[in-house]
């Protein structure tokens, strides 16, 4: 089996040289990291993990921690393209990735204790319920972390402009002429929920629009037929909104269903809009209006705070990144049938 020492020999360099190389140290430079890594290939070196995680005390593993209220798993679009990136950078530095569960063995475990169990580095946590006890104490342990649309004190973060998302999409319809603008929201307790609703009321004001209460309807994320009773109830006022926003595009599906099993067509009569920018908004008919969340950006900053933390303990600090999308202009939106 191949060694650094097989290496070093190759290359005419010592075996220190061939280990800073291979483990990307500033003081190397790049010809002699590509020089080291060339001959590591061509003689088929493979570095041993235990044997790296003694000598740095570190595993090269990051823990996942990803459970959502609907229990769609990797289904879930956003957040799957978030995991995506976010694999795809940490794997790019040298790191693996492990989902972290209750189960060690046939037992149940805490969220830390799986950690734990599992030697991860660090952890990213999406898309929980970040009230919940276990995962404050994963969130205050010593492990580093950093969490996706939600802010513990002090502690890592990587966000989404949810404010500004809905601001924009509302910006839109104004723009157009709406004044009877309706949002049915996701789940209350959620940090993303409270400031899309900021964001919704401040662009309101922006534009001198009024929100009748009734105009404010709770859903669930991802939840196609809540979204469609949450349709149903708007539709059955008095004076209906001209314009709904949707909580997300896969819950539009049940919004748009119940519009049209009411005779009416979009945008003729009533507008709507979703939010997230899933290739599903694309390919409905009509085209979705919506805001991309921009996953890409997203995945990339969780791994790059991350990593920082593990590999520079002493110099990172805890930051929170906002990251901005885009509005998608589809065809779902028009001037007003008043």
């Amino acid at each position: 089996m191949a060694s650094i020492k097989d290496i070093a020999k190759a290359c005419g360099v010592s075996v220190a040289t061939v280990s800073k190389a291979l483990n990307g140290h500033n003081d190397i430079s790049q010809a002699t990291k590509e020089k080291v890594r060339e001959a590591a290939r061509q003689i088929g070196y493979m570095p041993n993990s235990a044997a790296r995680a003694l000598k740095t005390n570190r595993t090269y593993n990051l823990g996942v921690l990803f459970v959502d209220e609907a229990q769609s798993g990797l289904t879930h679009e956003f957040f799957a393209a978030v995991l995506d990136s976010f694999k795809r950078h940490a794997e790019g530095r040298g790191y693996d990735i492990t989902f972290i569960n209750h189960n060690i063995g046939h037992g149940h475990s805490s969220y830390l204790e799986h950690c734990r169990y599992r030697g991860v580095d660090g952890v990213i946590a999406a898309c929980i319920k970040f009230d919940d006890p276990e995962v404050i104490e994963l969130a205050y342990s010593n492990l580093p972390i950093v969490t996706v649309d939600h802010v513990f004190n002090n502690r890592a973060a990587v966000l989404s402009d949810n404010t500004d998302g809905v601001h924009k999409l509302v910006d839109q319809l104004a723009a157009l002429g709406h004044e009877r603008i309706a949002y049915i929201h996701g789940e209350n307790h959620s940090a993303v929920t409270q400031k899309r609703l900021v964001g919704f009321y401040r662009a309101c004001a922006a534009h001198g629009i009024t929100v009748p209460d009734a105009y404010i309807v709770p859903s669930t994320y991802r939840d196609a037929k809540s979204c469609a009773a949450a349709t149903r109830q708007l539709l059955a006022l008095p004076q209906r909104p001209t314009a709904i926003l949707f909580p997300d595009d896969f819950s539009a599906i049940g919004g748009i269903q119940t519009i049209r099993q009411e005779g009416l067509l979009i945008p003729r009569d009533i507008s709507v809009a979703g939010y997230d920018g899933n290739l599903i908004s694309q390919i409905m008919s009509p085209q979705l209006t919506t805001y991309r969340q921009d996953t890409e950006a997203l995945g990339r900053a969780a791994a790059e705070l991350l990593i920082e933390q593990i590999e520079s303990p002493r110099t990172a600090l805890p930051e929170q990144k906002l990251v901005s999308g885009s509005l998608l202009k589809g065809q779902s939106v028009d001037v007003p049938n008043l």
